[in-house]
């Protein structure tokens, strides 16, 4: 594939931020997922509140909405994007899995999958950080796109 092709190099081959000037304004939308696998006395604790740095779950939102207004910071070609919510919802798919699902809205010319991924990503790593010491055998998987709408390309739905 030559240097053209490529939508964040310059035709020197230099890295560049795409232009969006042109795109149209449209409401986008992402959907995102991390899963945390721990050991199930872990997440009983979590769930029963009975961590020694309290609240994870609490913690785990802030930290996530955080990073979706930050991601433009930490992922160096994204456009910093109006946010117009982060939501962030919890649930246990199993007795040693937590599910973090986040909803990423803007209206823009660019989408919000990188939000509302780093959110997931970073509200997972945030539980990591308040569970080590009981659970350093903690892991962070399956961090994915659920589903996006907006924009030129269209919506998507994982299958």
């Amino acid at each position: 594939m030559d240097e053209a092709n490529f939508t964040h190099l310059d035709s020197s081959g230099a890295a560049r931020m795409v232009d969006v000037g042109e795109k149209p304004v449209t409401r986008r939308t992402a959907l995102a997922r991390a899963i945390c696998r721990m050991k199930p006395e872990t997440a009983l604790a979590i769930r029963d509140g009975k961590t020694k740095k309290g609240e994870v779950l609490q913690i785990a939102r802030i930290a996530g909405i955080a990073a979706a207004k930050r991601t433009d910071e930490l992922i160096p070609l994204c456009h910093s994007l109006p946010l117009e919510t982060v939501s962030i919802d919890f649930s246990w798919p199993a007795e040693d899995r937590l599910a973090i699902e986040v909803l990423c809205v803007s209206t823009g010319k660019t989408g919000v999958e990188m939000e509302a991924l780093t959110s997931a990503s970073i509200a997972g790593l945030t539980v990591y950080d308040m569970c080590k010491a009981m659970d350093r055998s903690m892991s962070i998987e399956c961090v994915e796109l659920l589903e996006k709408t907006g924009g030129i390309r269209g919506d998507y739905k994982k299958s």
